[in-house]
């Protein structure tokens, strides 16, 4: 499923139209995105938790030459299911 086919369950479900279905996903992932920027935990009840993390600097090696890299420190988006949902994909 991708933003457009989420949209269009929206608004059959909802009687919206298709664009004003799209514009609403597009600002929740917008929001989302937006506080996950920020630093901030973002929490949807009965769906699960999207967390920052942080990633330190490290060594790596090219795969094709096997050259020694360094990995520059990063950060990333990580999601924790709800049980709800963890119940849902196992029966």
């Amino acid at each position: 499923m991708n933003n457009s086919d989420l949209a269009d369950t929206i608004a059959t479900a909802h009687g919206l139209t298709k664009a004003d279905a799209r514009k609403l996903v597009d600002a929740v992932f917008a929001e989302i995105a937006d506080a996950a920027a920020k630093g901030d935990e973002i929490s949807l009840n009965g769906f699960g938790k999207f967390k920052v993390k942080a990633t330190e600097a490290r060594e790596g090696r090219n795969p094709s030459t096997g050259a020694t890299i360094q990995i520059a420190a990063s950060k990333k988006l990580t999601f924790a299911a709800a049980k709800a949902v963890k119940d849902k994909l196992n029966g």
